[in-house]
């Protein structure tokens, strides 16, 4: 058995990428996230030390100090001089970090995570059908109508019919102006689009009720109506979330 195969204190062996030289200290980062979110190395704990590490996944101090670099600055570790390099409380980690979202997606049995993506792309959203129905213009309307249409001809095409929901809910979000609000959402879509989770059903019936939601927001900003853009485009992402919704706890925390 090699060096980078031997397990640490109990830890899970090195992965296979430990005996490739190319992008080290990105895949060892990817490694030590995923241990540290799915409970490896649960908060309060002390990584290995770097010799520790550096034997472990058969690397060099300069790759490993490059990880523990980038590990702060996801807020999932601190160093403390003397103590070694303590793993921090879930509340300090950066969750629009796309490497630290996805494996708290994949590790969340109750749903909690995607509920609070879903609540927060809600407010989000919410607030940006409010401003385009404010100021969208005739091409912006237009564009809406289309895509409105569009869907309506790929109810029996999920997949297809799929593509069209973000670009309208994109569309929605651009017109807005609001390019802070829009990241914000696409990095949290981005962790979870190919989730099965938070996918959910997606068959004919589910596609029709849901394009019902996106002609009401379209006739609220086509007649320049802020309150009741936002208050359908709430309303909507809220239903499409609960029917796709699978988990066997009750989704309390979308109530408001």
């Amino acid at each position: 058995m090699t060096a980078g195969q031997r397990a640490t204190d109990g830890a899970p062996p090195a992965p296979a990428w430990s005996q490739r030289p190319a992008s080290l200290a990105r895949a060892l980062t990817a490694e030590l996230v995923d241990r540290i979110v799915r409970g490896v190395h649960p908060p309060g704990s002390t990584l290995p030390p770097e010799p520790v590490l550096c034997e472990t996944f058969s690397v060099s101090r300069t790759v490993v100090r490059e990880a523990m670099k980038v590990l702060q600055e996801k807020g999932l570790v601190q160093v403390r001089q003397g103590s070694g390099t303590i793993v921090t409380p879930a509340t300090s980690w950066d969750m629009l970090d796309e490497l630290v979202l996805g494996v708290a997606i994949a590790e969340d049995g109750t749903l909690a995570i995607l509920d609070d993506l879903v609540v927060t792309r809600r407010l989000l959203e919410s607030d940006m059908a409010n401003v385009t129905a404010r100021s969208a213009d005739e091409e912006t309307v237009e564009q809406l109508l289309s895509l409105v249409g569009r869907m309506d001809e790929l109810v029996d095409d999920p997949v297809a019919y799929a593509d069209q929901d973000r670009a309208f809910h994109d569309t929605i979000m651009r017109a807005s102006g609001n390019r802070i609000a829009r990241a914000v959402v696409r990095a949290l879509e981005s962790q979870a689009i190919n989730t099965a989770r938070y996918l959910g059903r997606t068959d004919r019936t589910l596609c029709v009720a849901s394009n019902a939601g996106h002609r009401h927001i379209y006739e609220r900003i086509a007649a320049h109506d802020p309150s009741g853009a936002s208050e359908a485009m709430f309303t909507h992402i809220t239903e499409a979330w609960v029917v796709r919704r699978s988990g066997r706890t009750a989704p309390g925390r979308l109530q408001r």
